[in-house]
């Protein structure tokens, strides 16, 4: 199985971000971080990057859920979702494969905290 979960959208940059924090609020999610990976290479690196967005997605229900099972689960939040361009109006939204992500905690709880938010995940992907 993959780590993530991709869908590739014909649309803006900014228009996908909005699409995507749209369609994550829709499943329980908060856009709590975002970064500008585009920014931060040309200030850091100097180069030009392709656009590329990090959204740190949240789900407060799951996610307290999952701390109360595994304290350190902190380590593994909140679930990256990403915007890229890959061209002129094209746009990659992937999602990370929590379940895949999460399998080297041995916690029935954790397993399927990231079984559910996988799905939701995924729902929000389809919203697209």
């Amino acid at each position: 199985m993959a780590y993530y979960f991709s869908k590739t959208v014909q649309t803006s940059f900014d228009d996908a971000v909005e699409k995507v924090t749209a369609a994550l609020s829709e499943e329980g999610f908060g856009v709590i971080s975002q970064i500008d990976i585009h920014e931060k290479i040309k200030a850091k690196v100097g180069v030009d990057f392709k656009r590329y967005r990090i959204l740190g997605a949240c789900n407060p229900v799951f996610s307290y859920k999952a701390l109360l099972a595994e304290d350190k689960i902190g380590v593994m939040l909140p679930c990256n979702v990403l915007v890229i361009e890959q061209g002129e109006n094209e746009m990659e939204i992937a999602a990370v494969n929590p379940t895949d992500s999460m399998m080297a905690i041995q916690n029935d709880v954790v397993t399927e905290v990231a079984a559910r938010v996988g799905e939701h995940l995924k729902k929000a992907l389809d919203r697209l």
